[in-house]
């Protein structure tokens, strides 16, 4: 079994033959789910790594987009071990044409940490100017998200040459089951619906194609805005721990010379409950809102508030207490100024940090080292 990158990082002297890096297996799963939550709680007391989640991206199907290692204990000829549990890990995912995702976590208790962390984004670097190469693009922006509280993240990223871009409001909604029922109507000329499915229950493709279109024209103004292609768009649609909830999609649709033509679109998820937690709003099941979007031609028809209503009347109908969503605190288009006057408030808030990788030639092309 291959157990190391082609081009793995390139380790603070003061670890070599103390510590190395290897590709993650399944073994590594629980042991770093552990670590994530540790980091999590420096900021966030009751906050947890979703282990499924985490087991997807790590060897699951979302595994295939990235390239990651594990830092590791070396054995005495110097080679990974496989039976100590991982004192860091590092994540470059290929997320669309120019944008590449940054995942990383270090023990709190590792040695030369800040040498360590410096290694690990650099070949973050790396990893991610070669996705630009194979893309076809000059450059991919690398984008880390820390939470606002989280200071040592912060600091790491600064010293790497990454700048805090934008900040992320997460906000929650009580629901009651007095929501429960037919939303409020829309306005004349516009209506939401469900997307159609097929009797085997999967969807239409034409509706599927429909929400993904809408939700790339409308954001095309925002400032972090990317193409993510329909194909990139379904396979994360597949490639999570759980399945797609089809009866979680929607589509607002305007009626124009006669006919209904699609103006936003929707896409919701359950959130697992979580007993843990002290707080009985947050406590039971939930929805969020992955998706929201208005198509730009459509803004100012009520369209979001619409939306925003049928997610209520379905959480309350599914007998759910909450509804939680992310937003720009710096919508252009104010979006979280709605979310506030239809009950929504911020329970955390999360940071974008932003940096840039070149794409480079493949280091398969060049000659050996004398």
């Amino acid at each position: 079994m291959l157990l190391t990158d082609h081009f793995p990082p390139t380790m603070p002297a003061a670890l070599t033959g103390s510590l190395t890096t290897r590709l993650p297996v399944e073994t590594d799963v629980e042991s770093l789910a552990e670590l994530v939550t540790r980091d999590i709680r420096s900021h966030t007391p009751d906050g947890v790594e979703d282990v499924d989640g985490l087991r997807s991206r790590l060897v699951g199907l979302r595994s295939w987009a990235r390239r990651q290692v594990v830092v590791v204990p070396s054995a005495p000829d110097g080679s990974p071990t496989l039976d100590q549990p991982p004192v860091a890990w590092v994540a470059v995912e290929d997320r669309a044409a120019g944008r590449s995702d940054v995942q990383f976590v270090l023990g709190r208790e590792v040695p030369e940490r800040d040498q360590l962390a410096a290694a690990l984004l650099d070949w973050a670097e790396e990893a991610a100017g070669s996705f630009a190469r194979h893309r076809g693009v000059k450059t991919t922006q690398l984008d880390v998200s820390a939470h606002e509280a989280d200071t040592d993240r912060a600091r790491l990223l600064t010293a790497a040459g990454y700048t805090m871009m934008r900040t992320w409001l997460h906000m929650r909604r009580p629901v009651t089951l007095e929501e429960t029922g037919p939303p409020p109507a829309t306005r004349p000329g516009t209506r939401v619906r469900r997307v159609h499915c097929h009797t085997s229950g999967l969807p239409v493709a034409q509706d599927v194609r429909t929400v993904h279109r809408m939700l790339e024209e409308s954001f095309a103004d925002h400032f972090s805005s990317y193409r993510e292609s329909f194909v990139e768009f379904a396979q994360r649609l597949i490639e999570g721990p759980d399945e797609a909830d089809w009866d979680h999609w929607w589509i607002a649709e305007v009626e124009r010379e006669g006919r209904w033509l699609p103006a936003g679109g929707l896409v919701t998820a359950k959130l697992r409950a979580r007993p843990e937690l002290t707080d009985p709003v947050a406590r039971g099941e939930g929805t969020y809102l992955e998706y929201l979007g208005v198509h730009r031609s459509a803004r100012g028809l009520g369209i979001a508030k619409a939306l925003l209503r049928v997610a209520i009347a379905d959480a309350a109908e599914r007998g759910r207490t909450h509804v939680d969503l992310e937003v720009d605190a710096d919508s252009p288009t104010g979006a979280d100024g709605l979310y506030a006057a239809m009950g929504w408030e911020t329970f955390e808030r999360t940071q974008s940090w932003h940096a840039g990788a070149e794409a480079h030639p493949s280091r398969l092309l060049e000659p050996p080292e004398a």
